[in-house]
C-alpha cells in the first residue's frame, strides 16, 4: 500500500500536478478603515487577511492598500406570512459596502455594496431552535462575506484613472 501511494505521488509530480496552494495578494500591507471595527466580522476579515500573509497597519498612510468597510449590515424581513397571519418564513440578509484603494487615490475596488441572502422557514412553536438557526445562518453568511471580500482583494489591482 505504501509502494502504491508512494509511486501514485511520483507519477502525479512527474506530470506537473501540485495542489493548489492559498493565491498571494498583490499587496503587501492594508489598513482596515472600518466604521465600526469591533464587529466579529471585521475581527474574522482580520484573521483571515493574516493568514494570507497580509500586514495589517495602523496607519493608512504607511499601507500599500486601503480596504473601507463603510457598512455592515445583517437584516431580516418577512418572507411569507401563512393563513392566521403568522410568519411562515424569513428572508436573512448581510449588506457590506466597501472600498479599496491606494495612496494615489486610485480604486483597487471601486466603492460597491455587497449582499447574501438566505431564506429560511419559521416556525413559532420552536422559537428556540429557530433563532439558533438563525444565528447560525447569521454566521454562516458572514464567513462567505469575509472569504468572497478576500478573494476579491486578491484578485485587485490599481484601475485606471
Amino acid at each position: 500500500m505504501r509502494i502504491l501511494l508512494l509511486l501514485t505521488a511520483l507519477l502525479l509530480t512527474a506530470c506537473g500536478f501540485h495542489l493548489r496552494g492559498q493565491a498571494g495578494m498583490p499587496f503587501n500591507t492594508l489598513y482596515l478603515d472600518a466604521a465600526n471595527p469591533g464587529t466579529p466580522f471585521i475581527a474574522e476579515l482580520r484573521r483571515n487577511l493574516e493568514a494570507y500573509k497580509v500586514r495589517l497597519i495602523d496607519s493608512a498612510n504607511e499601507a500599500d492598500v486601503v480596504l473601507n468597510i463603510a457598512l455592515e449590515i445583517p437584516e431580516k424581513q418577512i418572507l411569507t406570512l401563512g393563513g392566521s397571519g403568522r410568519v411562515n418564513e424569513f428572508q436573512l440578509r448581510y449588506r457590506v459596502s466597501l472600498r479599496a484603494y491606494d495612496l494615489k487615490h486610485r480604486d483597487w475596488i471601486p466603492a460597491e455594496e455587497m449582499m447574501l441572502r438566505r431564506d429560511y422557514i419559521y416556525d413559532d412553536t420552536q422559537i428556540l431552535a429557530k433563532e439558533a438557526e438563525e444565528a447560525l445562518l447569521y454566521q454562516s453568511m458572514r464567513s462567505d462575506m469575509v472569504q468572497q471580500i478576500v478573494r476579491r482583494l486578491s484578485r485587485a489591482k490599481p484601475q485606471p484613472q
